[in-house]
């Protein structure tokens, strides 16, 4: 059995065959997929495939998207988390997905401050956040280090340095590994995917984005999921099942699933 941690099943690159995508997926052992919130108005698509038994969601606010983000939907955000953490039905399991992506240097300051709102409402609320952060891993653990969060969470497609990701999972979170640990250029990466303690990390795709080795271009989807491991297990030299076993407890466990 695999979990896909992070993948965008809500967007439109699925419109036309999103029951196949899910599929497809079951077909090679992936039962679970945790969906994040991107947008206030991508909310009501991500909570519709909370319905669904093989599907947990995340609402947040991305950094990328900061042209679409308005006033009050931090305060929407903290009614709906209020409304649906913990339900029986389309329940959040976690606040995401947020975070920093210093690509763009002119938002920072947005940025940063809509990250530490959103940080201070998964604290209220006990949830782990699902973090987006790019160029800025030193700073973001800086931040984690400081509020304490008393649930962690995941360190989205990471892709920094072994000291990194041991940084963060020291302050209890766990790191997300998916299409770029499969490029032998990223020989960084893998040195950190090899180091990393086997309750240390997740998998994820992030499909449609983050496409694996040998299919730049194409629209990612969960079934790829299972290459991610293959690739991470022999990175790590141990067994396919090792793996899949060990990252669908960190997933179960850290997002109570």
């Amino acid at each position: 059995m695999l979990i896909d941690a992070h993948c965008h099943l809500d967007f439109p690159d699925f419109d036309a065959d999103r029951e196949a995508v899910f599929e497809r997926a079951r077909a090679v052992g992936v039962a679970r997929f945790v969906v994040p919130g991107t947008t206030r108005e991508r909310w009501p698509g991500v909570l519709a495939l909370g319905q669904r038994e093989d599907v947990s969601v995340c609402l947040g606010l991305h950094p990328y998207f900061m042209d679409r983000h308005r006033v009050g939907d931090l305060e929407a955000l903290a009614r709906a988390l209020a409304k649906h953490a913990g339900d029986a039905g389309p329940g959040i399991v976690a606040l995401g997905e947020c975070g920093i992506d210093a690509r763009f240097p002119e938002a920072l300051e947005a940025q940063w401050g809509l990250f530490d709102a959103q940080l201070r409402l998964a604290k209220a609320h006990e949830l782990p956040v699902v973090i987006h952060c790019v160029r800025a891993n030193d700073q973001v653990a800086k931040r984690l280090r400081q509020l304490a969060l008393p649930c962690g969470g995941l360190i989205h497609a990471f892709a920094g340095s072994q000291e990194q990701a041991h940084r963060f999972i020291e302050l209890g979170f766990v790191v997300g590994l998916g299409g770029a640990a499969t490029h032998e250029r990223a020989q960084r990466l893998r040195r950190a995917v090899a180091s990393l303690p086997d309750d240390g990390y997740v998998l994820e795709t992030d499909s449609p984005d983050m496409p694996l080795a040998g299919h730049r271009g194409e629209r990612n989807e969960p079934a790829r999921l299972e290459e991610v491991c293959r690739i991470v297990a022999e990175l790590r030299g141990q067994s396919i099942k090792q793996v899949a076993d060990h990252t669908t407890a960190n997933a179960q466990r850290l997002f109570r699933l």
